[in-house]
């Protein structure tokens, strides 16, 4: 990823092209183009229009902020805001963050920005982690390196692997397609962290998906929950576009009656 904070134009195409994997030929056809006309913009000898890189941009389905930082490189003003939730616009989006995670008790939910830095989660799940930890957390607390250190939610998983697996799997993919050298720093730092390695084929329940099984805290009994992902699908601001609901649900009757309880 080109890291420089002012990149030209022509180098970052350069470089989300060879991210995505596409051709000179291959991304000038979607953005209806010449190759030459496309050459010329990456090696700096057109000035393209903004109308041409945010064209360029979604063929190359770039995020938001990748798109700002595209039209920035070029002289063009940004085309998405970013603001704090706690900015008076984000009102009824905080609002909407709230009340899923409060609706979704007695089952634990959180939401994370687009590092995994905890912003925010339901009463069940600040219940859980503080019976589970031995000392109070203080922000920031990103969420996957709590859940694979072994000062934090590790040695409660009792599929480790498969989860370890998992999550690492699910980051590298976030960082490779985002282009963010943060996640990908992230990675190479869970990644080292010593910790069971995979050796067979994943535990999954009912066929369909990879449980997250943890040790309760209270009962000493196995936990076992699936998790589902939502997203802020019509976002025009970049906060709220890179902003992830994970919720956590029963995956036996088991442990849904225990939460019950």
């Amino acid at each position: 990823m080109v890291k420089a904070a002012n990149a030209s134009v022509g180098a970052l195409l350069r470089d989300w092209r060879a991210r995505r994997h596409v051709s000179q030929m291959a991304l000038a056809g979607e953005a209806e183009i010449s190759t030459r006309h496309l050459s010329f913009v990456e090696c700096g000898r057109s000035v393209p229009s903004r109308a041409l890189l945010l064209k360029l941009a979604e063929a190359l389905n770039l995020p938001p902020r990748e798109q700002n930082r595209l039209l920035l490189a070029a002289g063009y003003a940004p085309l998405y805001q970013a603001q704090g939730l706690d900015a008076p616009a984000m009102v009824q989006a905080r609002s909407t963050i709230d009340a899923i995670l409060a609706g979704h008790e007695p089952f634990p939910a959180l939401a994370v920005d687009r590092h995994w830095n905890l912003v925010t989660a339901n009463q069940s799940l600040h219940l859980m982690l503080a019976q589970m930890l031995s000392q109070p957390l203080s922000p920031p607390v990103n969420v996957l390196r709590l859940s694979l250190s072994p000062d934090g939610l590790a040695p409660w998983i009792l599929n480790l692997p498969e989860w370890r697996h998992h999550l690492l799997g699910r980051l590298r993919r976030e960082a490779d397609i985002s282009g963010d050298a943060d996640l990908q720093t992230l990675y190479a730092e869970l990644r080292a962290i010593a910790g069971p390695i995979l050796l067979r084929p994943p535990e999954v329940t009912l066929g369909i998906a990879i449980p997250l099984r943890i040790r309760s805290p209270q009962s000493g009994n196995a936990l076992s929950f699936l998790s589902t992902t939502t997203v802020f699908g019509t976002a025009t601001d970049i906060t709220l576009s890179e902003l992830t609901l994970e919720c956590f649900y029963p995956a036996d009757e088991p442990t849904r009656a225990e939460l019950l309880r």
